[in-house]
């Protein structure tokens, strides 16, 4: 039987700095995960995958400058390397290679039954994040069998797929990512495209989220949003990280020669069928991209830089079919790539702490006293999707951790 005060199961970015703010309030805890510190960007990230994100903000708990370049933007394997050597030097009290198979309450607190034991404590932070699960529409059940179906959770390269054609499902950052990853190298794709976003990766020559991250996008709390699970469903963004720092959008993959057709809904005798909302869901993602670009020209204007930086300037609008195709024969198709979104993997957590379509009911990360969760969107801002937004979080919550501590020890 092990004992401890807080247990944190989870060691990505989230996980480790809860740890760190713990630590600096030198509250005993445990840090657990099934593998090893930031095991899913070692295994459950394809490798030439790059973070959306420059270096700038990929810092992780106690970190305030940017190893290496801080507008470059890390490879996958390169931030799990990064996250290896955070451990080495910060000495965290983990237990790797243990998985949890339950948590349930335990008196005034929780038992944690794990693959090596037991694990009792007064609270617990559940940092194990939202992209654990593929979302994968319940037509794909009538997928033909001879067709290979993958998620960016499995995916590996063109490579590793059979030869033929490609059809990728879901064009937010991985979706787009992959498919401009497949028809560069030769494959014939095709890209069925739902609600999604537009942006460039750089405009009046800085990065895009450095423009955002200057207008306040990321820091609006979740208290001030008016329908925050409406929020917390936005897609990622639709960007890559390149030394070129290139513009990935519909345009982009048209102009690779990817197909492009509206929202996959269902599959019948054998046929993939799509929506015709092409057209409005493009025109949608083109307006809330201008209205962003409106507001960088404002904030310019109002600090006396227009003529200090690039030119203020507009993209053509998103170029699609005049009549994209409704439905396409899964015979010509060899794989299948479901881009679809992720959802948490909280199925150890036997509590009543659900809402009805299963997901963790939380205010900021606050589940219940003595429980809480880290790593979903915008769990207390909109930087909390980020790399960076988790030193933020871990401070909110270790405090409220705190006083939830001293409330339970005082009764």
């Amino acid at each position: 039987m092990t004992k401890t005060t807080t247990l944190i199961i989870g060691a990505g970015q989230c996980g480790l700095a809860m740890s760190h703010a713990l630590s600096r309030r030198a509250i005993d805890h445990l840090l657990i995960d099934a593998g090893e510190a930031g095991e899913s960007w070692r295994s459950r990230r394809w490798p030439s995958l790059t973070l959306l994100t420059p270096n700038w903000m990929n810092l992780l708990a106690g970190q305030s400058i940017a190893t290496g370049d801080p507008d470059a933007y890390m490879t996958a394997g390169d931030f799990a390397g990064a996250i290896g050597t955070w451990v080495e030097r910060n000495a965290p009290p983990i237990l790797t290679g243990t998985t949890v198979h339950g948590l349930s309450r335990m008196g005034a607190g929780f038992r944690a039954e794990t693959s090596v034991g037991p694990i009792d404590s007064h609270s617990v932070v559940v940092a194990t994040g939202a992209c654990a699960i593929p979302r994968i529409p319940p037509f794909a059940a009538a997928v033909p069998s001879d067709v290979v179906q993958t998620s960016p959770l499995t995916y590996r390269g063109p490579e590793g797929l059979p030869a033929g054609r490609v059809l990728v499902v879901g064009a937010s950052a991985s979706g787009l990512q992959i498919a401009r990853e497949l028809a560069r190298s030769g494959r014939q794709v095709t890209l069925a495209v739902g609600n999604h976003g537009r942006l460039p990766r750089v405009y009046r020559g800085a990065d895009i989220l450095m423009w955002m991250h200057l207008l306040g996008v990321f820091d609006e709390p979740f208290t001030g949003v008016d329908d925050i699970e409406r929020v917390r469903r936005t897609p990622s963004l639709p960007l890559i990280g390149t030394p070129a720092q290139e513009t990935l959008d519909l345009n982009a993959l048209r102009a690779l020669g990817v197909e492009v057709v509206g929202r996959m809904v269902d599959i019948r005798a054998g046929k993939a069928l799509f929506s015709g909302s092409l057209a409005n869901v493009a025109a949608a993602a083109d307006l809330k991209m201008n209205r962003l670009l409106d507001r960088i020209d404002d904030w310019v204007r109002h600090h006396g830089f227009d003529m200090l930086i690039e030119p203020a300037r507009r993209y053509a609008p998103t170029d699609i079919p005049d009549d994209p195709r409704l439905e396409l024969d899964l015979d010509g198709i060899t794989t299948i790539v479901w881009a679809t979104g992720f959802t948490p993997d909280h199925r150890f957590v036997h509590l009543p702490v659900f809402d009805r379509k299963g997901r963790i009911r939380h205010h900021g990360g606050v589940v219940a006293p003595g429980l809480y969760v880290m790593g979903l969107p915008y769990l207390r801002t909109a930087r909390s999707v980020h790399i960076d937004g988790a030193q933020d979080d871990a401070e909110a919550l270790a405090g409220q951790l705190t006083r939830d501590l001293d409330q339970t020890i005082a009764a």
